[in-house]
């Protein structure tokens, strides 16, 4: 297929260079040339100037920028990935933002006769560069099925979950349990290793329990040498938590924990740890 990737950032980067090993015809569009111009001379794919251009004449256009107002930037206007698509073409939002541009970039989408699919991603930049996310997806099924073979490059889960902002909706949920699983884990390793226990090693039993988790076992040794310079970001949590929080004065969910567990986060930036692995968390307890 002739596809076209926009945004070629931690995550992005990796993703489009699977659809080329997929054996898809790619062109990129990075706000950084030559960034844009580094991947097409590693995978072989070619770069275009702006997001229209690299959308021309593509069957499917995947996005993974920063936030609502970059999704925005990348899909309107006369530069905007819908200026250079074909009516029967798909747009894929990989982003994590909200279920309301979500909504925006669909209804637009549709007027022109373009499918779109909001479809956040789970697996840090570890699952990008393996080809392992998990994609949780929103729209309509005939869209959802014109875009598997391009998702299926780079994802060893992917699911269509309801209506469009129903993927957006689902990365929320993702990024609330997240929130509290780091947090207690972080409450569980400072707590050993101010008991003197040896944490690596009570750790590798307790990951083998009912306490075991993701986190837990990719994060723990880091934690514990208090290794942050890795994984998702400080900055990157935070946005998506306010996303969730923001979604849930909409809904009327309760998420006391989940923004207690935000401005801990908060405390972590102000001691310069924007940038830290979420599971820095740790360091503002121990």
């Amino acid at each position: 297929m002739k596809t076209a990737f926009i945004g070629l950032g931690v995550m992005g980067y990796p993703m489009a260079g699977h659809l080329v090993k997929g054996g898809h015809e790619v062109t990129v569009y990075n706000r950084t040339t030559a960034k844009a111009q580094k991947w097409a001379d590693e995978h072989g794919g070619s770069y275009a100037e702006t997001p229209a251009e690299a959308a021309k004449g593509a069957d499917v256009v995947c996005l993974c920028v920063g936030n609502d107002d970059d999704v925005r930037s990348v899909t309107f206007g006369d530069d905007g990935v819908l200026a250079g698509m074909s009516a029967g073409a798909v747009l894929v939002d990989h982003t994590t933002a909200s279920a309301v541009v979500a909504r925006e970039v669909s209804a637009k989408a549709d007027e022109l006769g373009i499918g779109f699919i909001d479809a956040p991603v789970s697996g840090g930049q570890a699952g990008a560069e393996n080809g392992a996310l998990t994609v949780m997806i929103g729209g309509e099924q005939t869209v959802y099925e014109k875009a598997v073979p391009v998702i299926d490059c780079y994802a060893r889960m992917h699911q269509l979950l309801g209506s469009v902002g129903s993927g957006q909706l689902a990365k929320m949920v993702n990024q609330i349990c997240i929130a509290g699983l780091v947090q207690g884990l972080s409450e569980g390793i400072a707590f050993g290793m101010r008991a003197g226990l040896d944490m690596k090693a009570t750790i590798e039993v307790l990951s083998k329990g009912a306490a075991g988790s993701w986190q837990m076992d990719n994060r723990y040794e880091t934690m514990i040498d208090d290794k942050f310079e890795h994984g998702f970001a400080v900055d990157w949590m935070r946005k998506d938590l306010g996303i969730a929080l923001e979604e849930s004065k909409s809904n009327g969910a309760r998420l006391p924990v989940t923004a207690l567990v935000d401005q801990f986060y908060a405390d972590v930036q102000e001691d310069g740890g924007n940038r830290w692995d979420t599971s820095s968390l740790v360091t503002r307890i121990r």
